[in-house]
């Protein structure tokens, strides 16, 4: 009998003028971009703690800690593929990934097929098992004055 589990991940950083700006493998053009010890990409760090999650082998920061020069400004899909090695590990394999972005610029939906592709080789997930959605948060707090980008996943794990 299969057995399943679902995960959780959520992430944030702080947004910086003039910083490059990486979300779902993807550079979008913006003049602003998250700031972080790796390259930031608030959506994959969102995917790994799900991942991992659904798994029960920690978090992100536990298998790839910011204290850790190994890691200080490496691509997040390498964390992402390191990710579900070590799900794969323990026998798990993920069935689908669900995504929310929550930031008010850049628009996202063109970034969209492109994350989506990045993930898919990342992971080796089919691209119709990722889902990507975004939302502003109309304007409100930190989020609103567009001073850090926020990011929801789940995803779903199965064992034979």
């Amino acid at each position: 009998m299969a057995k399943i589990r679902v995960g959780f991940g959520f992430d944030v950083h702080q947004m910086k003028d003039q910083h490059p700006f990486w979300v779902g493998g993807v550079q979008l053009e913006h003049h602003a971009g998250a700031f972080g010890h790796s390259d930031a990409d608030v959506l994959l760090h969102a995917i790994c703690d799900a991942i991992l999650g659904a798994a029960n082998l920690e978090d992100i920061g536990y298998h790839f800690p910011n204290t850790d020069d190994q890691w200080k400004g490496i691509s997040s899909l390498v964390l992402l593929e390191k990710s579900v090695a070590l799900i794969a590990e323990k026998g798990w394999r993920i069935e689908n990934i669900d995504a929310m972005l929550c930031l008010e610029a850049p628009k996202i939906k063109p970034y969209i097929p492109q994350m989506k592709e990045a993930i898919s080789k990342a992971s080796g997930l089919p691209v119709d098992d990722i889902s990507i959605k975004a939302t502003t948060n109309e304007k409100l707090g930190f989020i609103g004055r567009e001073e850090g980008v926020v990011a929801y996943a789940v995803c779903l794990i199965q064992k034979d």
